[in-house]
């Protein structure tokens, strides 16, 4: 099954910048985050756009996207290295080859490793300090990483006396030229394991669960990450370890919605309170507060709480609270309620109340007429 495209995906076109492509990402992915959505097919949609989101919001991936689409550019070229087959052999014949390949006893570093985290919204607003598992690969104990059985040691290869190349002698029309390539029977390493390491298999790594500690930065967002240093794959012929990469994957709000450092929420109101202002509860990260509703607000209006929104993950102060007041309708009045509007719209003649009311019903009286010339 071919994938979808990732601008199709989010909804966004080729030129939105990252504050509209995390915005859609943040709306979808509350929408299908499994433990919010239970339709059968919301944890596929979920990963779809995430793996999206994860594209186009990094600038470099976007580019490389927006070159080549989901097709590796590197397929059919052997990966990025670019394996040219035939062409390489024929170098390596006429120039000895084996001159710049990587020693394979060489110290190298380990492979990094990647761990995704689901935070809940107040976790990742505050962070966290917390220990995780991660599956990798470490020296064998029982063998010290040499994959010999104890009590032996690994032999030189008998093929290429230690030196891990095997040198091959061949005519060419430019004379016999000796081509020295990798020992296949001791991949290069010049040693040979005779009686194998039972524990390791003569490996001299097992796969292990390590617990790791993780501190966890207040303010991180979803598709962020913090880097362990040293914590990844171990080092092969006594090379230093990778490192790990905890990617954070944040849990919607019922509540708050976050953009960047600021948070965004609803907040109803009564229509009395509305016309004859009042003070109201509000809630914050930080607890309870109380904001002053002036006598005539509107429904939509939005109040601002400097500070009061999410703290900035670099330690650039902190975000502000975003409060739009939406009025709600009584329903199932009384008799009793339902006679004193009455007796409110006779007393107000039934016109709007203020000139920006006027300004409007005049807008909407023109347009009733439009309609019916």
């Amino acid at each position: 099954m071919s994938k979808r495209d990732f601008y199709e995906v989010l909804g966004v076109d080729k030129n939105a910048s990252v504050d509209e492509v995390k915005k859609a990402y943040r709306k979808l992915a509350r929408k299908y985050h499994p433990d919010v959505n239970k339709e059968a097919d919301a944890e596929t949609k979920f990963k779809e756009v995430k793996e999206a989101y994860d594209t186009l919001a990094d600038p470099q991936k976007k580019a490389h996207y927006d070159q080549f689409g989901h097709t590796d550019p590197n397929q059919g070229f052997g990966g990025a290295g670019g394996d040219f087959g035939g062409f390489s052999d024929i170098f390596d014949m006429f120039f000895g080859g084996g001159g710049s390949r990587r020693n394979p006893n060489a110290p190298r570093q380990g492979a990094d490793l990647q761990y995704t985290m689901n935070l809940e919204f107040k976790e990742a607003v505050f962070g966290k300090e917390t220990d995780i598992e991660i599956p990798r690969e470490e020296t064998c104990e029982t063998c010290h990483g040499d994959g010999a059985k104890p009590g032996t040691k690994p032999e030189t290869c008998s093929h290429c006396n230690g030196s891990g190349q095997l040198s091959v002698e061949q005519n060419t029309p430019f004379g016999r030229i000796v081509n020295k390539r990798v020992c296949h029977h001791c991949e290069g390493t010049g040693k040979y394991v005779k009686d194998k390491c039972k524990t390791c298999g003569g490996k001299g790594k097992v796969r292990k669960r390590k617990k790791i500690n993780v501190k966890i930065p207040a303010g991180i967002d979803s598709g962020q990450q913090i880097r362990i240093s040293g914590q990844g794959e171990g080092g092969v012929n006594g090379g230093p370890p990778g490192d790990l990469y905890v990617v954070f994957n944040v849990m919607p709000h019922e509540f708050f919605e976050r953009d960047g450092d600021d948070l965004y929420c609803e907040m109803p109101i009564t229509f009395v309170q509305a016309t004859l202002g009042d003070e109201i509860e509000v809630p914050t990260l930080q607890g309870k507060i109380k904001l002053k509703i002036p006598a005539g607000t509107q429904t939509g209006t939005n109040f601002r709480l400097r500070g009061k929104g999410v703290p900035n993950v670099r330690g650039y102060g902190q975000g502000d609270q975003h409060i739009q007041v939406k009025i709600i309708t009584p329903k199932n009045l009384t008799e009793r309620q339902k006679e004193l509007l009455r007796e409110f719209g006779d007393i107000s003649g039934n016109q709007a109340p203020d000139e920006q009311s006027e300004n409007f019903f005049s807008k909407v009286k023109r347009a009733f007429k439009s309609f019916n010339d």
